[in-house]
């Protein structure tokens, strides 16, 4: 009896002291590393993409930083570092294998340009931490190369692919030819654009291959002319994107065909002006100017910048502040709870209403053809758009059906 007792007495004392012991391990397997969250933004500061991410993607993401440590007083720290990844994949990935190991950066995003992205996702997913991509397009990336640790966050080709190759195609421009940018964001576009327009009674008679940050298109333009094309599709983007148009107005291509810049955002129009853009219909992601929520954010971000923002820097900023939610939610920044809550989480701010994240990593949201207005109905500086027509986000981007990524169920 006495040896029943004394055993009762013991699991007495060991119980709160198992308890205590597990309360004291909970809250450090839930704690933040180093009690900072360090977001790295990894963009072409000096090239070709420059002005659709760059500098503005940095303005951006410290925004996002900024507002959320003021509304939600976070008791971990947030800090962002930035680097320049010149469009090279081996730069880029090396950058993000640096910050990984030797930073502390538990998110990337930026991350323009496809052969970089794709790059860096592998490295992200071999250290098990976060890339939400703002600024790449190929489809490769929810597709056969998805990852656990990627998420796609503003635009991809399939979306840029669908509103005018449906719209243009229908409205008598049924034969096209592609400039296409020889890497794997061009090819993704080119592909996404010709199966749109197929499917909407057109054909493609011909496309040629230029080399990124292309010095001359005279050449390339004189095959798209010579083709009699009705419509002249570019499956660039950027600095690109702005010297084919330039060139196609001095070359007269503009008389006979149509050019359709597939993306194309408000800072191409503005670099070349209504009066060479005007008509010009393309699908955007974000337009400053569509309601009380954009006008707000992206004067804010003007009176920094000094430009109105690309969709790109739109979505980085609701990307970062979607992240830092996340993170919150999940009480720790390891990747496999934060993927979790970026799974779960609604998302609604200025950029996107009712967003959501698939489970290839596609984040889901309303996409719009806008055609630039003429230089007569535009009433203030950068106001360039009519929106057409608004594509409800699961139109927008490829169905979960035709999916190729592994890690979707079928």
């Amino acid at each position: 009896m006495q040896r029943k007792l004394l055993s009762i007495a013991l699991a007495a004392l060991l119980i709160p002291a198992a308890n205590f012991a597990y309360a004291q391990a909970k809250p450090a397997a839930m704690k933040i590393s180093g009690d900072t969250v360090k977001i790295g933004v990894l963009t072409d500061m000096s090239g070709v993409y420059s002005d659709l991410g760059g500098q503005g993607s940095v303005t951006a993401a410290q925004m996002a930083i900024d507002d959320y440590v003021a509304q939600y007083k976070p008791k971990f720290k947030v800090e962002m570092v930035y680097a320049d990844h010149q469009n090279k994949a081996d730069v880029g990935s090396n950058k993000a294998r640096e910050w990984y190991d030797t930073q502390g950066v538990d998110m990337i995003t930026d991350v323009l340009n496809s052969g970089v992205a794709l790059a860096v996702a592998k490295v992200t997913q071999e250290k098990n931490r976060i890339m939400i991509n703002t600024g790449a397009a190929s489809t490769r990336l929810t597709n056969e190369d998805c990852s656990p640790n990627t998420v796609h966050y503003v635009y991809d080709t399939y979306a840029l692919a669908n509103g005018p190759g449906k719209a243009v195609t229908k409205a008598g421009g049924d034969t096209w030819f592609f400039l296409t940018a020889d890497y794997a964001f061009g090819a993704s576009l080119e592909k996404d654009t010709t199966d749109a327009v197929k499917a909407n009674g057109g054909k493609v008679i011909g496309s040629v291959k230029h080399p990124l940050n292309a010095s001359d298109f005279s050449s390339f333009l004189l095959q798209a002319q010579a083709s009699k094309a009705k419509v002249v599709g570019l499956a660039n983007a950027g600095g690109d994107t702005i010297n084919s148009i330039k060139a196609a107005n001095e070359f007269g291509l503009t008389k006979n065909q149509t050019i359709v810049g597939l993306l194309t955002t408000i800072i191409d129009i503005h670099a070349l002006g209504l009066p060479t853009t005007q008509g010009m219909m393309f699908t955007e992601g974000y337009y400053w100017n569509l309601n009380d929520d954009t006008r707000a954010w992206s004067r804010k971000f003007f009176a920094k910048h000094k430009k109105m923002p690309s969709m790109l820097h739109a979505g980085t900023y609701s990307a970062v502040t979607t992240y830092l939610k996340a993170v919150q939610a999940a009480g720790t920044d390891e990747a496999g709870p934060v993927m979790k809550k970026l799974k779960e989480l609604p998302i609604n701010d200025s950029f996107a209403k009712n967003g959501k994240i698939r489970a290839d990593g596609r984040m889901v949201h309303d996409m719009y053809l806008v055609q630039v207005k003429k230089p007569a109905e535009s009433k203030e500086p950068w106001d360039y758009y009519n929106i057409k027509a608004v594509i409800p986000g699961d139109e927008a981007f490829q169905p979960m059906a035709l999916s190729r990524c592994p890690l979707v169920k079928k």
